[in-house]
């Protein structure tokens, strides 16, 4: 299912919600332990889980950026900076396992908006497949097919929200 793209007085916000028949424990394992983080976003390492804490994300050219953790809520809330927006994954127990929301808070929406939506779409695909014990055959194709997708919901969207 797509992101769900909402208009903010300061930008706008797109949210991502999935029911899986996983434990909050176990997914919440994936979004802030490295040995499984690294197997989703090979570019980011937790540094310190802690409110103030900091996420790295490792540049292709060898670089680091420090990403602030601006709220922890164990098993629960990880919200962290991504550049001028703001990444937040939120866990809630449900009786067949949990609801995973993950928002994207956008300052703007630019021409690189569609490819970052399609990123975090794949990357919650690539969790629950990991989760599952399975692997996508190329993410890299997969991901196309959900950027032409997005391309065509942020046109829709910025068309729809034009001042």
């Amino acid at each position: 299912m797509i992101a769900e793209m909402t208009k903010t007085r300061n930008g706008a916000i797109a949210r991502y919600e999935r029911h899986w028949k996983y434990p909050v424990q176990e997914v919440w394992a994936w979004l802030t332990e490295n040995d499984k983080l690294s197997n989703w976003f090979s570019e980011l390492q937790v540094e310190e889980l802690r409110e103030g804490g900091a996420i790295i994300f490792q540049m292709p050219d060898g670089t680091s950026d420090k990403l602030t953790i601006t709220e922890l809520k164990m098993y629960s809330v990880l919200e962290f900076t991504w550049w001028e927006n703001t990444m937040r994954f939120e866990l809630s127990p449900e009786s067949e396992g949990c609801r995973l929301v993950l928002t994207e808070k956008l300052k703007e929406i630019t021409d690189h908006t569609p490819k970052d939506l399609a990123g975090w779409h794949m990357c919650l695909e690539v969790i629950l497949a990991l989760l599952e014990g399975r692997t996508i055959e190329s993410r890299v194709e997969e991901w196309k097919i959900w950027y032409e997708k997005y391309i065509h919901a942020v046109k829709e969207f910025t068309l729809a929200n034009a001042d």
